[in-house]
């Protein structure tokens, strides 16, 4: 666990979470057997569903490693809050990372008031239309699996998730409350603000924060205020951290390593 870290860019984030995939080959229960996939080829697709009477979308970047028919490993990309699909794909640069490593990577929308726009996650205390209307983002999310292995072959033991802000508090919330379809996760810049912690399994959990976060506060805190959201009370990153070793049976004294800097 890197303590005090400074923030690095989201290309070298997608770098260091390509290795957690090729290291954490955790084996998890099945999702719900599902259709035959089809054989979608290499490139980019717009797909939605309809879960809780709501039309739910999410995009979709398929590697040229699909010609292979096996089953590929996947990486859930949440967006922060305000945030939308398209602009996490667009600035996040884990394509490029997926068809290096043969991964699918999978850009979900939250939801909102202005189409596939200023849109957030439930991730428990935050944030936004989401929290306020009670969405049920852990369910989209495992109806999105499901729609998912119908489409192309899914290795169901490999699925990870990450995010930035609101979507890595929506990575943690899954993390609780589906452990059982999530085999690790990499939150950036966000923390964990679910109203209940009850994990069913361990988490291999790596986490990515500036210590001076002016949003996101590293020691915990009211945050200042957001177009379109309400303050959010940040958990210390820290205490967060400290919740998951306690509960994965880590060591309990952290090895640390150098202090590095760099522009976010």
């Amino acid at each position: 666990m890197l303590k005090g870290t400074e923030l690095r860019p989201m290309s070298r984030i997608a770098e260091a979470l390509a290795a957690v995939i090729l290291l954490c080959l955790l084996a998890r229960p099945a999702l719900a057997d599902s259709l035959d996939p089809s054989s979608l080829t290499p490139g980019d697709y717009d797909f939605s569903l309809t879960h809780g009477s709501r039309v739910r979308t999410y995009l979709l970047h398929i590697p040229p490693q699909v010609a292979d028919k096996k089953p590929l490993a996947v990486v859930l990309n949440f967006h922060g809050g305000g945030g939308a699909a398209k602009g996490q794909k667009e600035w996040s640069g884990l394509d490029a990372v997926a068809d290096r490593e043969g991964f699918l990577a999978v850009y979900p929308d939250g939801t909102g008031r202005f189409g596939r726009r200023v849109l957030t996650w439930n991730a428990g205390t935050c944030c936004g239309y989401a929290r306020t209307n009670a969405v049920d983002d852990v369910g989209f999310v495992s109806a999105l699996l499901v729609d998912l292995a119908a489409r192309t072959p899914v290795d169901r033991t490999r699925v990870y998730a990450t995010g930035m802000s609101n979507g890595a508090m929506m990575s943690y919330r899954l993390a609780v409350e589906a452990s059982e379809r999530i085999a690790a996760i990499a939150p950036v810049a966000g923390g964990m603000v679910v109203e209940s912690f009850t994990p069913h399994l361990p988490m291999p959990v790596m986490h990515f924060h500036s210590v001076d976060d002016p949003r996101a506060l590293y020691q915990g805190g009211l945050g200042p205020r957001w177009p379109f959201l309400t303050q959010v009370l940040h958990p210390p990153v820290e205490e967060t951290i400290g919740r998951w070793v306690q509960y994965d049976a880590c060591p309990p004294q952290p090895e640390i390593e150098p202090t590095r800097h760099g522009t976010a």
